[in-house]
């Protein structure tokens, strides 16, 4: 199956103050020794920006660039935000690399709170999308629409106004969904055609409701364990995957366990919940497949 990971069960985000960073090389080593086979890219800068270099690198711990996430700015009239896709298109296509994952951002960093938009800048949002699609899809580069908790497009009404009003596929983001109030498992039963693409978290579901309420900020949460190794929380990751595959879903199933790290850290770190969670998912794979 195609399994990857993403720099972001390391703690490395593109979040400023998000916590300490790893290296690079701290990063995709334990990826190769962990068995992943690819990785998103992660947060500009953290990997080379230059094609052939980020190709070099990447063949050295023999992984391959599966896509990048790209954080834009979709609803301002006054902003064009397809230049902005232009380096890591370049980059993705050079790589052989897949889908370029977009977020639909604010406009300010983090990811604790949004505005609300008017219909004009639900328009132009949905426009802009299409653009893009088009864009890269003219560079053999899938784009896709990440619901993501703090961006414009984070709750189950986001979701449905991007369903009917675009025609760009989905990044099923299985915790992001659930702490946004979208049932991931019944999106991915209700529109598996448009599912192109899967980040795969499990979630502590009291966290999540602590988030929804306001009680605590989605970086907070973060930080107190809302994302759990795969298996081990409320969202039901065996079947998503069997739903996905019964339907014919043939993109990657990237695993994602964010994370925020206060230091550099002793013993294993961050790669001991990437280890369990890559176990699970090959236990899943193997009953889906009896």
């Amino acid at each position: 199956m195609k399994i990857a990971g993403a720099p972001i069960n390391w703690g490395v985000c593109e979040v400023p103050g998000w916590g300490h960073q790893l290296t690079a090389e701290r990063v995709l080593t334990e990826m190769r020794d962990v068995g992943l086979a690819a990785t998103e890219t992660g947060p500009q800068g953290f990997l080379p920006g230059d094609p052939a270099a980020l190709t070099a690198l990447l063949q050295s711990y023999d992984l391959r660039c599966v896509g990048s996430f790209l954080p834009v700015l979709l609803h301002d009239p006054a902003h064009d935000p397809v230049p902005e896709t232009t380096a890591p298109l370049d980059a993705l296509t050079a790589t052989g690399a897949e889908v370029l994952v977009l977020a639909a951002a604010t406009g300010a960093d983090g990811y604790d709170s949004r505005p609300t938009l008017d219909e004009q800048q639900w328009a132009t949002l949905l426009a802009n999308l299409d653009r893009i699609a088009s864009v890269a899809a003219e560079r053999g580069i899938l784009a896709v629409l990440h619901p993501h908790v703090g961006t414009m497009v984070e709750n189950r009404a986001d979701v449905q106004r991007v369903l009917d009003g675009s025609t760009v596929q989905l990044c099923l983001d299985t915790g992001h969904l659930l702490i946004g109030g979208t049932d991931p498992l019944q999106l991915a039963r209700e529109v598996p055609g448009r599912i192109a693409h899967t980040h795969l978290k499990d979630v502590d579901a009291g966290l999540a409701a602590r988030v929804q309420a306001g009680d605590i900020s989605y970086t907070e949460a973060v930080r107190a364990g809302i994302y759990t190794p795969l298996g081990t929380g409320d969202v039901d990751i065996a079947g998503i995957v069997k739903a996905l595959l019964d339907d014919g879903f043939d993109g990657w199933f990237v695993m994602e366990q964010d994370t925020i790290l206060d230091d550099e850290p002793t013993g294993e770190g961050p790669v001991h919940d990437v280890r369990a969670s890559v176990a699970y998912l090959h236990d899943v794979f193997r009953s889906v497949s009896v």
